[in-house]
């Protein structure tokens, strides 16, 4: 993974005037989840803010990364769990971070990348990605900034499932049926379809 470098400063009032405050001063309130649990089994975070900038670059990127955050002077590895946004301004309103160690794994998305002309659209279909990211499990040291996909020998009304794919010291999280990419029929492989079947009749 990418690593990026984000400062915050601890929040000591967490009420919702406080934190009406702290956005209005371009600071966003932030949660960092780690192993600690309270009496009743709940995970206790350190509450507090970074600048709507740095905020800025963690959401609106392609990229996943390990945070390094240091927050008044102490440093946490971490990596982003849930943003909020508001529901008409699409603003940052409240990022959660879990705090991550090295022999512990974590499950995170990555994105996929796919390499190759696919078989299927060299025969006049359309390579179509189904979705962005598959959730891995595995220390974080291991985590590739992205999985890496052959579709060379992918055939027209294909398609690759997460069953199908594998990648070292990588434990594939989302479910096996989820299909990944597919080459789908266009109207001109239909039509060379039923042309090549008109002249195998003739």
């Amino acid at each position: 993974m990418k690593q990026i470098s984000v400062s915050g400063a601890k929040r000591a009032d967490l009420g919702k005037k406080a934190t009406k405050a702290a956005r209005r001063e371009g600071l966003v309130p932030c949660n960092l989840y780690g192993q600690q649990k309270d009496a009743n089994g709940n995970a206790v975070a350190i509450a507090f803010t970074i600048s709507e900038k740095e905020a800025n670059k963690l959401i609106f990127t392609p990229h996943i990364y390990l945070i390094d955050i240091k927050i008044d002077g102490e440093d946490h590895k971490a990596i982003l769990r849930e943003a909020q946004f508001h529901p008409v301004k699409d603003n940052i309103l409240h990022l959660d971070f879990l705090e991550v160690h090295e022999e512990r794994p974590i499950v995170i998305g990555v994105p996929i990348q796919t390499k190759g002309l696919a078989e299927g659209v060299r025969a006049g279909g359309r390579l179509t990605t189904l979705i962005r990211k598959i959730n891995v499990k595995a220390l974080y040291q291991d985590i590739p900034e992205k999985l890496v996909i052959d579709v060379t020998n992918l055939q027209l009304g294909k398609s690759i499932k997460v069953g199908e794919l594998s990648f070292d010291k990588l434990e594939l999280v989302t479910p096996k049926d989820v299909n990944v990419v597919s080459v789908k029929m266009t109207r001109a492989a239909m039509s060379s379809a039923t042309a090549a079947a008109a002249e195998a009749a003739e």
